[in-house]
């Protein structure tokens, strides 16, 4: 049987005004490393499987800060069901607000198919950072069929449009030397600031198998391929701390601080 959940995160100044969740999809409120609010999304149960529509929409309102995270990777499982499963994100992002998305890793298991898209509308005075990383396959296993796209509006025009198509399902040539080659983690990270505008972003190699790229706009877009998801995170959080360290002015506060399992907060606000 397919399921149909929502999350829904809606931070303000003074804190979080809504946190609900329904299905697999269960956010709770958590401790922050800094200013801000986090919230953590906790899998309640496996998903998403075939025919499944996932979905969390997440907004920082005007001056608010907001990180969400995960508490353990995602992973995209075979069903019954011969439908595609989907996972939407849709986030939105005030004036003068900062929302971090940050989730764990995609895994595309083998037999799976998935269809992922991220959203995202921004304010002109909005701060942004994404990152995104999909892995192809559990260890040992060839990889699912796995299509996300990832769009950002600023001040409403389009900012970034990018589509990734992996797996048995996508058109030839996804593992080509012109595309993965033969790499199975794949991840990027996007990052919009204003500061950008006064110290504009520089293309940069980062290494054999990453690069970042100035956008048409005050922000920049990391793409990396790895052989493992340990060696993708390091490159992507590598490429933040460079980022971050080009913005002028205070630098924001780091990635959220670790929790152990089981020190989450779950009382809802």
């Amino acid at each position: 049987m397919s399921v149909r959940a929502t999350a829904r995160i809606v931070a303000t100044r003074t804190g979080l005004p809504v946190l609900t969740g329904e299905g697999p999809l269960a956010p709770r409120r958590t401790r922050a490393g800094g200013p801000g609010s986090r919230v953590t999304v906790v899998g309640a149960m496996t998903a998403p499987l075939g025919g499944d529509r996932l979905a969390v929409e997440a907004e920082a309102r005007e001056g608010a800060t907001l990180t969400v995270d995960a508490a353990a990777a995602t992973v995209a499982l075979p069903s019954r069901v011969p439908a595609p499963a989907h996972y939407d994100v849709r986030l939105t992002v005030g004036e003068h607000a900062e929302l971090r998305w940050l989730p764990e890793q995609l895994i595309s298991a083998y037999g799976s198919e998935l269809r992922m898209r991220t959203h995202v509308e921004l304010a002109p005075t909005a701060r942004l950072v994404v990152r995104e990383e999909q892995i192809l396959g559990r260890h040992g296993e060839a990889p699912g069929t796995l299509f996300s796209r990832l769009t950002v509006r600023r001040a409403g025009r389009p900012l970034l449009d990018q589509e990734l198509a992996c797996g048995p399902g996508a058109p030839a040539g996804w593992d080509g030397p012109a595309v993965l080659a033969g790499h199975r983690a794949v991840g990027q990270l996007l990052v919009v600031a204003t500061g950008f505008e006064v110290n504009p972003v520089t293309p940069l190699l980062l290494g054999d198998t990453a690069v970042r790229t100035p956008l048409a706009g005050p922000g920049a877009l990391v793409t990396a391929l790895a052989p493992d998801a340990l060696l993708l995170r390091r490159t992507l959080d590598e490429a933040l701390a460079g980022l971050l360290d080009t913005l002028p002015g205070p630098p924001p506060t780091g990635p959220p601080e670790e929790l152990p399992y089981g020190t989450a907060e779950v009382a809802y606000r």
